[in-house]
């Protein structure tokens, strides 16, 4: 027989008592924890899975073609399976999150941009939410697809992006911190003659300013759309030139604020202006869809690594700063009323974008082009609000006294499973102290697998032997349940040769007699005060 290893716990989950898994239960199973079968980190598994299929009769993985497929991956796959993500229950989450998006579906009312063409061809009845975790966990539902620009969306990404280059003290050597009050697009600057923030147009001109200067403008444009595609996870970020170009032609208020910040010198040494208003209308000119754009949105909620790539895209400090102004700036002038209502940082774009940061957990995107008088998109204002009234995700819901709230992050659902699966992995690792958690909830510490193995066989097994005496001496288990092979805990020590914990087995062995189930249970209680 072989060692119990964590493809053999993953192999148990899926199988469910069966000897083989078909592909597509596995694919499944995958998809309920949040997972998609082309996410990047299951590149190898799925390839594998792939070719390993093709050599089956019924498309179906016994426990050996199934750990040549998954072990690549399987520290994710195990933490997937073990509902180690941050929402643990991302089905029933997801079903909430579809409900939010049809009560918000029904909204009427909004106007759709105009100012220019490109943005008046959508229709007003688009409407779509997606989400990814800090884990990679997806859900979307509507039109995600869809590509969109990103306009004013794109402002906090672009200061990320100078704050990851610069530092903070040199990006706001010329860009204020403080909420304007006024109209973003105003010509108007703080007392000491700089942009009130990076969210309005005057601080997002100078912010555009600061990126790789000195090189030209296809450098330029090229540099951010390679870190659009870093933050996005390399899903679709594409440009719309015919946006671009009608921005340039209808952008007279812009041009008039370029004019005004080069008066007040407000642009580092030597700054071409007019190349910069291209630059920046280039850069609202961006398009996502709102899948590609929630990626980016974990990727700051989640400090700037990537959650599907793995990779550091931008610095702590970067992301941090920007969640900071974007709590407090990135409405318009409804920011303090949505920090006060949804209490999480976000920002708007003209285009009906709203990207939405749950700090640790999650990235949003919310898009529909009806917007109402301030900007913000109708049915997306309705759905971050309405997500903050039933989830925990307020910056200051207490999560200790907020009873009322659905707390995503902690675990609801089918506990039965996954308590023999917990208790063995803990026993594998020698993790003490999950198995005294569970001792403590009174889970039933002699669960056996499907292959009637014990946690005591396994830690046996690994030569725990602390575990092994603390389910010994304070659960009071049975010394010598026999495995489907026959074998007991003693003779998996003996084999792998850990003579401490056949020590420790051997004491037991001789003095133990089953006792009354409920003093049994008592002894154990009594026991476990003593220990903990």
């Amino acid at each position: 027989f072989s060692l119990f290893v964590l493809e053999d716990l993953l192999f148990y989950t899926i199988a469910e008592g069966q000897e083989k898994i078909p592909a597509h239960k596995f694919t499944t199973a995958l998809k309920s924890t949040g997972l998609r079968t082309g996410d990047p980190r299951l590149k190898e598994c799925m390839e594998m899975l792939k070719v390993t299929v093709k050599t089956t009769s019924d498309g179906a993985l016994d426990r050996h073609l199934f750990k040549k497929c998954v072990q690549s991956n399987i520290v994710l796959l195990t933490q997937a399976f073990r509902k180690k993500f941050v929402i643990p229950d991302f089905q029933s989450f997801s079903a909430h999150i579809d409900e939010l998006y049809e009560n918000a579906k029904s909204m009427s009312g909004g106007q759709v941009a105009d100012y220019i063409p490109q943005l008046a061809r959508f229709s007003p009845d688009l409407w779509a939410v997606a989400l990814c975790t800090v884990d990679g966990q997806r859900h979307t539902v509507g039109d995600t697809k869809v590509p969109f620009c990103l306009q004013s969306c794109v402002k906090p990404l672009k200061y990320a992006i100078a704050v990851h280059d610069h530092g903070t003290e040199y990006v706001h050597r010329f860009i204020g911190k403080e909420p304007s009050g006024l109209r973003f697009n105003k010509l108007f600057l703080n007392e000491d003659d700089k942009p009130h923030n990076p969210m309005v147009n005057a601080g997002a001109i100078v912010c555009t300013s600061l990126i790789k200067q000195g090189a030209s403008n296809a450098e330029k444009f090229d540099y951010v759309m390679n870190f659009m595609n870093k933050l996005a996870g390399n899903e679709y970020v594409g440009f719309s030139n015919a946006t671009f170009q009608s921005e340039r032609e209808s952008g007279d208020r812009n041009f008039a604020i370029g004019y005004y910040l080069k008066e007040k010198k407000c642009f580092p040494e030597g700054t071409d202006m007019t190349s910069i208003l291209d630059f920046y209308f280039q850069l609202c000119s961006i398009e996502v869809t709102c899948e590609s754009a929630s990626v980016m949105a974990a990727t700051l909620a989640n400090g700037g690594f990537c959650p599907i790539t793995g990779e550091r895209v931008l610095s702590p400090e970067a992301v941090r700063n920007t969640l900071s102004l974007m709590h407090s700036c990135g409405m318009y002038d409804f920011s303090g009323q949505f920090a006060f209502h949804v209490g999480l940082p976000a920002k708007s774009g003209v285009a009906g974008g709203i990207l939405l940061v749950v700090p640790n957990v999650m990235g949003i995107m919310c898009w529909s082009p009806p917007l109402d008088k301030l900007g913000n998109s109708v049915r997306g204002i309705q759905f971050c609000t309405d997500l903050v009234s039933v989830c925990n995700f307020h910056n200051y819901d207490n999560l200790r006294h907020f009873a009322k709230k659905l707390d995503p992050r902690r675990e609801g659902g089918d506990q039965r499973v996954k308590s023999v699966i917990n208790l063995l992995f803990a026993a594998y690792t020698g993790d003490v102290s999950a198995l005294r958690r569970f001792a403590l909830s009174s889970m039933d510490m002699e669960q056996r697998d499907y292959d009637s193995r014990t946690a005591l066989h396994v830690a046996a097994a690994e030569g725990h032997a602390e575990v092994v005496r603390f389910l010994l001496e304070a659960c009071k288990v049975n010394p010598i349940p026999k495995d489907r092979w026959g074998n007991t805990p003693m003779d998996e020590a003996v084999h792998f040769g850990h003579h401490d914990v056949v020590t420790i087995l051997r004491d037991y062995h001789t003095q133990y007699s089953p006792q009354e189930p409920t003093t049994d249970k008592q002894n154990a209680e009594k026991n476990l005060d003593g220990m903990l």
